[in-house]
């Protein structure tokens, strides 16, 4: 008699023979012309309605078309995550599809348009395809490939050519069609039954491809190449002038690759890929193609990320295990990707949990030793470090982490078109991969490499879904799991827990247990002894708010929760407790140098030299003494004694900082700190400041977008040494508001923020509005306006006045290298703030109001031409009309510019003497300022 399991999996295997029957079919005839960069095709789709619905159009993707303009969803896409390459390119370097005829079976021409994004055609048919029907549709169109500058594929710069998404495909269609543009996220893969394909190509070019070779024909200067595959989705070719491609046979499948390694032989390569081979199937399953494909670009588009991605003489692992990692990953990623049919766009959390848990499994399995930081873990001065004594695996709920410390984490079930880069590349994968592991924990007996195996064999060469995988793995699991895919799937709710509380009696120990979040997922309990050993690993579920358990007394040293860290929890710090007395229980302090991760078990004080320099303080080297870890932290202070060789006297600042990220309709973060500084701000005088000063920070729903608003209130308090120069009290209070918008985009660039400030002896409202706008002819224009406006002024300086080009900084927000300077190369020192201006104007200040406006437009490239107008007055006085105008050399925006004044208020000022004192620029100098340029696309 069947068993039930037996009874379930042959009603499957009967429904999913019916399912296959359902796919998609393809018959190609295609011809290079490398000439041209070009590709003449003929193909023929067989589409059969699988849906209860009748469908009157069809929808097609045409991927390829994705790289024709700087309007379609990949060209935006890029922009999003400031890459112009796309929108810069030459016009002979981008992608395009001409459709020649689009016809049915009887070669009746058929209607079509391309939709907004203009990779997806729209065809109306002459008839409906009813449930069940197939309809043939007969097309001929050339391709023009893109260069593989872009995305990695399409002609290279040595005339070769790495093919994926060039031929065109039916959309998917559930309950509606998804229409899904190409946004370089390599996740279309539709089901075809059967794919033919008959490629012409000219001899000198190698095919590489693992589809099967039925034949050959020798046409004198060309071959002719016929392509089969039965159950295939997404097919890659590469065309290739020297084969570079190495065979590793195995009784499973033949892995044809060109991931290489220049430090170890061909012998220890084959054998590690042999390795590789055997443990994909043993854990998964038999692979129902005789070739499996993977290559350098691959890897690239989906690589490991951590140390392991350094250069190859700085890389801290052994070459072996960087290997067979790097094979591992891509092999893993191509063999999902090749079987198993899941909506990549939706629905690729699962196929992403199950690479990156079996990656981990791995690693446990051939290198178990093997720590983060690889072969550094054993140096003198590192080996100290909590971050040497991590595991390798370790990695992984920590990239995880990163984003959700800081609410910027997303559920695994989002569409993988809105998730922000970090997520898309790293933490949602890690978060499903450790899940996965976390549930295998819960349920034990290794209950998911069962089910992971189950599902592979059920579901290969099949369309499969999420719901799918959720129903595999509750059939026969020991406990309820509801609380995975309901929490911690399908949401972003944090998993906390601590020990409130212990009280011994007799032989036990009483624990209260608080969840802090309240999110109900499982937790563990240890018991620790003297020698470090675990006494006992207890599960408890459904502590909504808080639970009181009891556990055995005997020899237990410490109570630690998720003391494997297998559950990827939001604080860890409050994890533990001694039972030897209330000392024992508080974390000792660790002075370390440098910053490090977080270590649960210490209260961490970093520190580390630093370098400052300005004027008149000189250079300033320092000890920066901090808490901050690389996952974000509540409660942070940074303080930062200095000894100034120019003055020969200590200065500094410091800060103590709350932030409290809360999720509040926009509002994410509320920011919360005291800081303080002392510095000179000329020979011989200091100043010092005092500011408290709360932020309320908001962004939009979308986390892709760029916008941010944010509310700032603070109270500056300044204390400054008495200077001649300056007719006014040296020390004053200003309390100040400010509201700004931003949206940093790359092609559009908007922001604005409006200012109030008051003080004893003035009052003043600004408002600032800048905007730069990246034309499709490569043309970009800057704008900003400027406008403040005294409510009253009782000062008898200009100190607090309205400056046009060199605002006196009262306020000490900017990094100026001599503040007090009037003359030499430190006062040309620029910085973009109320007027604007570049040129350095007779009576500069406003003490009434002022009103400016600067624009700059390019020339060419990185050259512009900048104009300044403006209105400025002075109490008792007339208005005054200032201007100026000249080139700007825009290196890199907001970071290193160069101004070359030409003509203002002040006559032809390039042919006035000593020009070079005109000259005008910018600098940033902050390494956080400089890093953040790098990571914007990042987050």
């Amino acid at each position: 008699m069947l068993q039930p399991s037996r009874i379930y999996l042959l009603l499957t295997a009967v429904f999913l023979a019916q399912f296959l029957f359902s796919q998609n079919s393809q018959h190609i005839k295609a011809t290079l012309l490398p000439e041209t960069h070009e590709i003449a095709i003929q193909q023929e789709i067989t589409y059969r309605n699988t849906s209860s619905d009748t469908l009157n159009n069809l929808y097609l993707y045409d991927w390829n078309n994705a790289y024709a303009n700087k309007n379609t969803a990949l060209a935006k896409r890029f922009a999003e995550e400031f890459n112009k390459s796309l929108h810069l390119a030459k016009e002979e370097d981008r992608g395009a599809t001409h459709i020649i005829s689009l016809t049915d079976k009887n070669f009746d021409f058929l209607k079509w348009e391309r939709i907004e994004e203009d990779d997806i055609l729209k065809v109306q048919l002459k008839f409906p395809i009813y449930p069940g029907k197939e309809y043939v549709l007969k097309l001929s169109y050339k391709i023009k490939l893109p260069s593989a500058q872009f995305t990695g594929y399409g002609f290279t710069d040595t005339n070769e050519y790495q093919l994926r998404y060039w031929y065109i495909t039916p959309a998917l269609y559930n309950n509606g069609w998804e229409l899904y543009s190409n946004k370089s996220l390599n996740d279309l893969n539709i089901l075809n039954r059967d794919i033919d394909i008959a490629f012409k190509y000219p001899k000198l070019y190698h095919v590489i491809t693992d589809l099967n070779t039925t034949d050959t024909q020798d046409d004198g200067l060309t071959y002719i190449k016929h392509l089969t595959g039965n159950n295939r989705g997404d097919i890659k070719l590469y065309f290739l002038k020297e084969n570079n491609f190495s065979i590793y046979k195995d009784e499973a499948f033949e892995l044809i690759s060109n991931v290489e390694s220049k430090d170890l032989s061909k012998v220890v390569m084959a054998i590690s890929a042999e390795r590789v081979i055997k443990y994909i199937d043993s854990t998964l399953g038999s692979y129902p193609h005789k070739k499996l494909l993977i290559t350098e670009e691959d890897y690239k588009k989906n690589p490991l990320y951590g140390l392991n991605q350094l250069p190859s003489f700085l890389r801290p692992f052994p070459e072996e295990f960087q290997y067979e990692l790097k094979i591992l990953k891509t092999a893993l990623h191509e063999y999902l990707n090749n079987t198993l049919y899941l909506d990549n766009r939706k629905e690729n959390w699962v196929k992403d949990g199950i690479e990156t848990y079996l990656l981990m499994k791995y690693v446990d399995a051939f290198y178990k030793d093997m720590k983060l930081l690889g072969k550094l873990s054993k140096i003198w001065g590192i080996r100290s470090f909590h971050m040497a004594q991590m595991d390798f695996n370790d990695q992984y709920p920590y990239l995880y982490m990163l984003m959700a410390r800081t609410y910027s984490d997303q559920p695994l079930t989002s569409q993988r078109d809105s998730l922000i880069k970090f997520n898309e590349r790293i933490a949602n994968k890690y978060k499903s991969g450790v899940g996965l592991a976390y549930l295998n924990s819960y349920l034990g007996n290794n209950y998911i490499d069962k089910k992971i195996k189950e599902f592979y064999t059920t579901y290969n060469s099949n369309d499969v879904n999420s719901n799918d995988f959720e129903k595999l793995l509750k059939r026969d699991a020991p406990k309820n799991i509801d609380w995975f895919f309901n929490t911690y799937v399908a949401t972003n709710k944090k998993i906390d827990f601590k020990i409130k509380k212990f009280k011994k009696k007799d032989d036990s120990i009483f624990v209260t247990l608080k969840n802090k979040r309240h999110t109900n997922v499982p937790i563990t309990l240890y018991g620790i002894d003297k020698n470090d050993s675990v006494l006992f690993k207890n599960w408890y579920e459904d502590i909504k708010n808080s639970e009181t358990v009891s556990v055995p007394r005997k020899d237990v040293k410490r109570l630690v929760l998720n003391y494997d860290r297998v559950i990827p929890e939001f604080n860890e710090r409050d994890n533990w407790k001694s039972v030897n007395g209330f000392l024992s229980t508080n974390r000792k302090l660790k002075f370390q140098f440098f910053k490090d991760t977080e270590d649960p078990y210490y209260n961490q004080i970093f520190y580390v030299p630093v370098l400052s320099f300005n004027i008149y303080d000189g250079i300033t080297p320092g000890m920066r003494l901090y808490n901050k870890t690389f996952l974000a932290k509540p409660f942070i202070y940074d303080i930062q004694p200095s000894y100034a060789f120019g003055e020969n006297a200590l200065v500094g600042s410091g800060t103590l900082r709350f932030r409290k990220y809360v999720n509040h309709d926009n509002m994410y973060l509320i920011d919360a700190f005291l800081a303080g500084s002392s510095f000179h701000y000329a020979d011989g005088l200091r100043y010092s400041t005092i500011t408290p000063s709360l932020t309320f920070r908001f962004r939009n729903d979308d986390l892709r977008s760029n916008e941010r608003e944010l509310l700032n209130m603070r109270f500056v308090n300044v204390l400054r040494d008495y200077s001649p120069n300056i007719d006014t009290d040296p020390d004053y209070s200003v309390f100040n508001v400010r509201y700004a918008y931003g949206n940093n985009g790359i092609i559009n660039y908007k922001s604005w923020f409006a200012d109030f400030q008051i003080a004893s002896d003035f009052a003043k409202v600004s408002f600032n509005w800048e905007y730069r706008k990246l034309f499709q002819n490569n043309r970009q224009l800057n704008i900003r306006f400027f406008a403040g406006k005294f409510i009253y002024n009782q000062t008898n300086s200009d100190y607090f006045s309205y400056a046009l080009d060199r605002p006196t900084d009262y306020l000490f927000d900017y990094d100026y290298l001599g503040r007090s300077e009037d003359t030499g190369i430190f006062s040309q020192q620029l910085i973009i703030a109320e007027g604007g201006f570049k040129s350095k104007l007779e009576n500069p200040y406003a003490n009434d109001w002022i009103v400016t406006t600067n624009a700059s437009f390019n020339i060419w490239r990185w050259i512009e031409m900048y104009g300044d107008v403006g209105m400025i007055r002075n109490m008792n006085q007339d208005a005054r009309f200032v201007y100026d105008s000249g080139i700007r050399l825009n290196l890199v925006t907001d970071y290193f510019e160069l101004y070359f004044p030409i003509y203002s208020n002040n006559g032809w000022e390039i042919a006035q003497p000593q020009y070079d004192e005109k000259i005008r620029f910018i600098v940033t100098l902050s390494p956080k300022t400089l890093i953040g340029l790098f990571t914007r696309k990042w987050f």
